[in-house]
């Protein structure tokens, strides 16, 4: 499914990411300290990135997007929609594996693709946006504050 959306001011596009993409995700996905210790970015690819884009592209419930500004890869995410009884029967919109390319932060590229994301969750249905980011990431934190999320909940993972 082709799916392309033009940013405004000259931002680039979004678009829906396609299997060539994986090694320019993974690239992003590595490109900091915290993303190092867990991204293995080799070439080849571990098999495994291409079996978990696989079962992404097959969930009419997930949009992983690719940020492109001059046909070159630039950031990432991915919106998964959950539906859910609580909140009334609501769908709700998961953030996660936001990047920017490292060298373009700060730049006002994030805040206009986190814009999108939330018009694209409102379009979907979606009356609540989440996201977790690591409790080392304080950039991110005050970058998510500034778009108005709140720190609302007390966020635990285990390690199966």
């Amino acid at each position: 499914m082709s799916e392309t959306f033009l940013l405004p001011e000259g931002h680039g596009l979004i678009r829906r990411a396609n299997r060539a993409d994986v090694p320019e995700i993974v690239r992003l996905l590595a490109d900091d300290p915290l993303g190092q210790t867990r991204e293995a970015f080799t070439d080849p690819l571990p098999e495994s990135y291409y079996r978990a884009f696989e079962a992404i592209e097959a969930d009419p419930n997930q949009f992983l997007a690719v940020v492109e500004q001059g046909g070159r890869v630039v950031g990432t995410f991915q919106l998964s929609f959950i539906p859910g009884l609580s909140r009334q029967g609501a769908w709700r919109a998961q953030l996660e594996a936001m990047r920017i390319e490292y060298s373009l932060r700060k730049q006002g590229l994030g805040q206009v693709v986190m814009e999108w994301a939330m018009e694209y969750a409102k379009a979907r249905g979606c009356t609540l946006m989440q996201l977790t980011t690591d409790k080392t990431r304080k950039d991110a934190h005050r970058f998510y504050q500034r778009l108005g999320f709140i720190s609302s909940h007390e966020g635990m993972k285990l390690k199966l």
